[in-house]
């Protein structure tokens, strides 16, 4: 797999009034297209503050919810829904009643949404898998991913014990990075860090992206993109562009198609960090962006 291009681009740097949602349209960050997933609303660690700033810090023509939005299994063990959770809703249905394109493409921790395909909820359409074209020509084959998981669809309980001990390790590390922000060190994941170490898990992300690619090209599609895996990627099997959104547990990174029709991917985490860092040092001061793009 190859990875595209590093493009630096600038983005004007917010107040501090803006940071806590007040931000004005001049200082919105426009895209094409926004692609987000697994933000997995009904658990602690859904970090929906920060995900609640991104959507108030941008526009888009076409918003695209990639599944796994509500965490429907964790909700059935107990009911967690602080208000940020609602700011977050009620702002995705005030971009669809405003003009944005919002489709919602349920994952399989909110399946039950699959139920309701082909309807609309308000201004927003509910799609099992959805075809995007680029600015640039290219089709994209936009879908949640799961249904590349062989444990998901054929060991779900195996998947729901896996669920359980990914949130086990979630509020290990929220602990962790309580006494590392004391200390002064940035944030760091360590169900992530165990993902990409333990060798079968390395292997098992491999070959999902090799099978999502492979889908695209048998629907004689340019690419594909996807969440579930919770590994924001942007890159190349072959002749076909593979672009995973990441997620808003651990990451906090969303797909982006600018006007050109390039796409890149933005952590948001990092973004507010080096716009506080700005904030801090020269209000007003613009910042260059590094992302990834393809």
């Amino acid at each position: 797999m190859t990875l595209g291009f590093l493009r630096l681009r600038n983005a004007t740097v917010p107040t501090a009034e803006d940071a806590i949602g007040f931000a004005s349209p001049r200082q919105k960050q426009y895209f094409r297209s926004i692609w987000i997933s697994d933000t997995h609303l009904g658990i602690p660690e859904s970090k929906a503050d920060i995900l609640y700033d991104f959507l108030k810090h941008t526009e888009s023509d076409y918003l695209y919810l990639v599944g796994d939005i509500v965490d429907c299994w964790r909700l059935r063990k107990g009911w967690y829904w602080p208000q940020i959770y609602n700011n977050v809703i009620r702002t995705v249905l005030g971009k669809a009643k405003n003009g944005t394109s919002v489709t919602y493409i349920p994952g399989n921790h909110d399946e039950l949404f699959r139920e309701f395909t082909g309807m609309r909820f308000g201004d927003i359409q509910i799609l099992r898998d959805s075809i995007h074209t680029t600015a640039d020509g290219r089709r994209m084959l936009v879908m949640h991913g799961d249904e590349f998981d062989s444990i998901v669809r054929h060991q779900r309980w195996l998947a729901l014990i896996g669920s359980t001990a990914y949130e086990v390790s979630l509020k290990v590390n929220r602990w962790f990075n309580a006494v590392r922000r004391r200390l002064g060190f940035p944030y760091w994941s360590l169900s992530a860090y165990l993902k990409h170490k333990v060798k079968n898990a390395v292997k098992f992300m491999d070959n999902f992206e090799q099978a999502v690619a492979r889908e695209a090209r048998k629907r004689k599609l340019d690419g594909l993109i996807c969440g579930h895996i919770h590994r924001a990627s942007l890159g190349r099997f072959e002749d076909i562009a593979y672009c995973n959104d990441g997620d808003w547990v651990e990451s906090c990174t969303a797909l982006v198609e600018y006007e050109d029709g390039s796409l890149a991917i933005i952590n948001w985490l990092d973004e507010m960090g080096r716009r506080q860092g700005e904030e801090e040092a020269a209000p007003g001061a613009r910042l260059g962006r590094l992302v990834a793009t393809g």
